[in-house]
């Protein structure tokens, strides 16, 4: 698949005209990172969003035992947005990193706002999105609230399972709010 069809496979379908896709195209540029390599590093101010053409992300945050707390984890196609800092312009808490090498189209902030304020149909992309995040961010914390570490393994396995081929058994643990023991338990119980 040619790099651009993931943006257009993305946006194509959103509402725009031909000419106005292409013109928010236009406004990405593609960089790459290496395996550890960090996309997004605590106390910066994010200047962009990022879609995945290939590679796997995961990000983190540092709790309060300097422990690291895997948030999330990103693989082809995903789009990449800490919503706080790029929106309110203030410094990040999490850290995104390069799980395997990885390839992105970057949107900065600048053409961001310039397309946001010129196309309807590229404001109300970007609505759904937060709404979607909201959405699945709210699950996640009633999940973590409300179900067994097992049951959300499963739904792991079920519904993101390039998690379980591409991330580590300690970061998995983490997501899950579990320790890497419970987990290998949890395993030997699913198998």
């Amino acid at each position: 698949m040619n790099d651009k069809n993931i943006l257009i496979k993305e946006l194509g379908n959103i509402g725009l005209t031909k000419e106005e896709l292409n013109n928010i195209v236009k406004g990405y540029e593609k960089m790459t990172l290496k395996k550890g390599d960090f996309l997004i590093k605590k106390g910066t101010i994010v200047k962009g969003y990022y879609l995945v053409i290939n590679g796997f992300l995961r990000s983190f945050v540092i709790d309060f035992n300097g422990n690291e707390v895997t948030t999330n984890f990103y693989g082809k196609e995903a789009l990449i947005l800490e919503e706080n800092s790029f929106f309110m312009q203030i410094p990040t808490k999490e850290y995104v990193q390069a799980v395997e090498n990885c390839e992105l189209w970057i949107k900065k902030i600048e053409t961001f706002n310039q397309d946001f304020n010129l196309y309807k149909a590229y404001r109300e992309w970007g609505r759904a999105h937060l709404v979607r995040n909201f959405f699945s961010l709210k699950e996640r914390t009633l999940s973590m609230i409300t179900e067994k570490a097992s049951d959300r393994y499963k739904e792991l396995i079920q519904n993101r399972p390039e998690i379980i081929q591409k991330a580590s058994l300690k970061h998995i643990a983490s997501f899950l709010g579990i320790t890497d023991t419970s987990l290998s338990r949890i395993r030997k119980e699913i198998l």
